[in-house]
């Protein structure tokens, strides 16, 4: 027979084997050895992430890292290291892009669906236990209560099988496994036994196919990286030319390429095209994205919020639709007993009716819905059986007959189930009721009575006797988090839309739901959802609430939402909801959930608090505003950095700055003030284009500096100044005008800037009056004439630089303004939730 090949698994439905082994008797020895040997084993080890190599490589060995390092290497080499101080900004972007990946990539490296320690299986008639890696194909799979499936397999004999394969498939109930049904991998015998034989090992199987996607290597969309690396990538385009350019104007200053070898000026040249390259490359930029990172991400733990990956404390900011799963999400994921509503009130207040749900709650295979009756009906006299019909998931009823009690046969079930179309038709008592209790959001049963009792026929055949009518109607309900109602009303005054998502019925979770406060009229019944992707988009455009939803629907989903241009955080609890939180742009785990989830959760909820949420989104409101002011600064410097080196290779000028005399303002006006930026309060909402707005300041402003310093340079070569007081003239203007740049960015102006912008001046004023300092610097007295011409150049500076501010202002504003008006609306129904990016 031809090997039968599944593309879904069919939980329930009866699937062709490759050949037909006796379950009696198991593979034989030479028949294991054959399959070993063909490597048709259960072993598998995923690809879960990239190696130790790989992510070394990825952030040291970079173009700019080569740039930075091998400038490094050559003032080391050369004796300058007094100027080579740039070389730790970039060993330190290193160590943490390591650091942060390598976190990730343990956090993957966990994920395992399969923990069984041993597999129950028969060969040569005997059975035995064995390692999950060393199950073959078609071995035949003992299962017991409690047993782990190792492997995908059908079912060759079944006494009662029940598996639970919520973890799996979002499914809570257990499903019956009859001869025929396939077991999936992952799922866990929750009672009686049978024997199984495998139709997929190893990579093939469900568990392993699953684990193997959920656990691809991918990092957070984050917008400021993305625009950083943008920035990078056009300055390396630029770096050789203008490093070629550099060179050349400081090596003709020296005379000549010639002469420049013979007396050693070319040195000097060198060191000046180093100080020109390294000032163009906004290094401090990515340290200090990844430093505002780690902060919050140290903050929210504190908060009980583990942070995967450093980037999602911004990118929960972006988020504009957010995708919940129900159980685990919203409601802790357990239910109570809520009431008993009788359909007969004699009977209902009879005492054989205490002492049936009695019985039903205590009996050793009860389920968890089931165990719900023990604290309200506890047994005080044991009712015996006589004949019982477990509970089946297939059919989901159960049915009990007593030796002594209550007389007949009593049914415990869905009301569907037992009595069809009369428990949906609201023209009946019973359908009427069933109906109005259901639209509620909580889970109904009926218990039903019929005067005949179960015979061997009914048993055997697991039907129902004649006359069975309905007695009551039993509700429960799920505990719903405290903090799910505020974090979802936080979320609408936010203008952040909510779709939830469960596996549940449809109309039940849109009950949660209005509880909750969401507006959700009734729930879509996912099992209707159209297989076309832009179709199914549409429909997540209009609706809210989904009941019925598959783990592989709950991916498509999030891909269909994103193509709509949203930006989604998906949350959940289950292995099931694993894929759909990996494909999110932000995926959230519960810590009560599954080891799979939290590997490839971007965030996860340590203490399951929903209410966490709003913290996250303000700790990434606060990083995406203050490093966008931050970035204006690097930015700002590397255009008059491009500037410098582009005027001064044209007009072939000396380069006016020693690499050590650059530190002097990349760490007073730019790179320590940054960091305190970076880390104060902000609660700016999140406004889409970061880059041009950061661009659309510093170009102008970094080429206005350029200009004035080619000005200064041009002009103090013409009185005569000599080069170390040139250089010391320019350090000085491009000082107080980064000063000034850093005060103009910072406005409002509060105390605590006061304190920093006060702190770098009284820093600047030191190192160009203490000697020790102006020594290490070479750092001189400009002279009278260059201090006049220095002076005035400052001042024409810092009036440009204010109209620049002025202009950039409006640009601001009208991007503020055009966000508020395309804001998402999370109305649950239409179209005003869409958010237009």
């Amino acid at each position: 027979m031809a090997e039968h090949e599944i593309d879904a698994p069919d939980t329930d439905g009866a699937t062709d084997l490759t050949i037909e082994i006796d379950p009696d008797a198991g593979l034989r020895a030479a028949d294991v050895a054959e399959r070993v040997a063909d490597g048709r084993t259960n072993a598998f080890t995923a690809d879960t992430s990239r190696s130790v190599w790989n992510i070394v490589r990825a952030n040291v060995f970079t173009l700019f890292n080569g740039i930075v390092f091998g400038c490094f290497f050559v003032l080391f080499v050369l004796g300058r290291w007094q100027d080579a101080l740039f070389g730790f900004a970039a060993f330190a972007n290193s160590i943490i892009g390591c650091v942060q990946e390598f976190r990730a990539k343990a956090a993957l490296d966990k994920l395992a669906l399969l923990n069984a320690p041993r597999a129950r299986i028969r060969r040569d008639g005997a059975e035995g236990e064995i390692a999950p890696g060393e199950v073959v194909l078609d071995d035949i799979l003992v299962l017991r209560a409690g047993d782990q499936v190792p492997a995908d397999g059908v079912v060759r004999r079944a006494r009662g099988l029940q598996l639970d394969e919520s973890m799996l498939t979002g499914e809570a109930d257990p499903v019956d496994k009859r001869e025929g049904a396939e077991v999936l991998s992952g799922s866990v015998v929750v009672a009686g036994e049978g024997e199984a034989q495998v139709t997929r090992v190893g990579a093939d199987s469900y568990a392993n196919r699953f684990a193997g996607e959920a656990k691809r290597f991918s990092l957070v969309a984050s917008e400021l990286r993305t625009s950083i690396n943008r920035v990078l990538r056009w300055m390396s385009w630029l770096i050789g030319p203008l490093g070629l350019l550099v060179l050349n104007a400081q090596m003709m200053v020296a005379g000549g390429w010639a002469e420049a070898w013979e007396s050693g000026g070319w040195v000097q040249a060198i060191v000046n095209t180093i100080a020109a390259l390294t000032a163009m490359i906004p290094l401090g930029l990515v340290l200090m994205t990844s430093i505002a990172f780690a902060v919050g991400a140290a903050r929210l733990a504190s908060r009980q919020v583990l942070v995967n990956e450093l980037p999602a404390v911004e990118g929960l900011a972006r988020v504009d639709v957010i995708c919940l799963d129900k159980t685990g999400t919203l409601t802790v994921g357990d239910i109570a007993f809520d009431a008993l509503h009788g359909l007969d009130e004699a009977a209902t207040a009879s005492i054989d009716v205490a002492a049936v749900l009695a019985w039903y709650g205590a009996a050793p295979d009860a389920n968890a819905t089931a165990r719900c009756l023990r604290e309200p009906f506890p047994v005080e006299q044991p009712s015996v059986p006589a004949a019982t019909i477990p509970f089946s998931s297939a059919r989901k009823w159960s049915a009990v007959s007593f030796a002594h009690g209550p007389a007949g046969t009593w049914i415990l079930g869905a009301p569907e189930m037992v009595f069809g179309d009369q428990a949906t038709d609201t023209a009946t008592p019973l359908g009427e009721r069933v109906v109005s209790l259901a639209a509620t959001g909580r889970r109904t049963l009926v218990l039903a009575h019929s005067s005949a009792a179960l015979t061997e026929e009914d048993v055997a055949a697991e039907r129902l006797p004649a006359g069975v009518a309905p007695a009551a109607v039993l509700t429960f309900r799920e505990t719903v988090r405290p903090d799910a109602a505020q974090t979802l009303a936080y979320f609408a005054r936010q203008g952040v839309g909510v779709r939830i998502i469960s596996g549940d019925n449809p109309r039940t979770v849109a009950a949660i739901a209005r509880d909750l406060g969401v507006e959700a009229p009734e729930g879509y019944d996912a099992r209707r959802l159209p297989d076309d992707d832009a179709a199914l988009a549409e429909v997540l455009e209009e609706h809210t609430v989904f009941g019925r939803v598959t783990p592989e629907q709950k991916k498509r989903m999030v891909v269909a939402l994103q193509s709509r241009g949203h930006t989604v955080a998906m949350t959940g609890d289950g292995v099931n909801d694993a894929l759909a939180i990996k494909t999110a742009d932000i995926g959230i785990a519960m810590n009560s959930g599954s080891a799979a989830t939290k590997a490839v959760a971007r965030l996860v909820l340590l203490d399951g608090k929903f209410s966490h949420l709003p913290d996250v989104v303000a700790e990434g409101r606060q990083v995406i505003a203050n490093i966008e002011r931050v970035s204006m600064l690097f930015l700002t410097k590397t255009a008059y950095a491009t500037g410098l080196a582009l005027l001064f290779g044209l007009l072939v000028l000396e380069f006016p700055f020693l690499p050590r005399q650059l530190s002097i303002t990349d760490g007073l006006t730019i790179g320590i003030p940054a960091f305190f930026l970076a880390l104060l309060p902000n609660t700016q909402r999140y406004i889409p284009g970061f880059l041009r707005r950061s661009l659309s300041f510093a170009i102008p402003a970094g080429l206005i500096i350029a200009i004035s310093l080619t000005a200064y340079s041009l002009a103090a070569a013409s009185r005569g100044v000599e080069e170390a007081q040139l250089r010391t003239g320019s350090t000085i203007i491009l000082a107080v005008v980064g000063i000034w740049v850093l005060t103009v960015l910072s406005r409002p102006v509060t105390r605590v800037k006061v304190l920093v912008i006060g702190a770098m001046f009284i820093a600047l004023l030191a190192i160009f009056t203490l000697p020790i300092a102006t020594d290490f610097f070479q750092l001189v007295d400009p002279g009278r004439d260059a201090a006049w011409l220095l002076t005035g150049v400052i001042i024409v500076t810092i009036g440009a630089i204010e109209i620049v501010r002025f202009a950039h202002r409006r640009v601001v504003a009208r991007d503020l303004a055009r966000a508020s008006g395309q804001a998402a609306v999370p109305a649950p129904t239409g179209r005003a939730d869409r958010a237009v990016k």
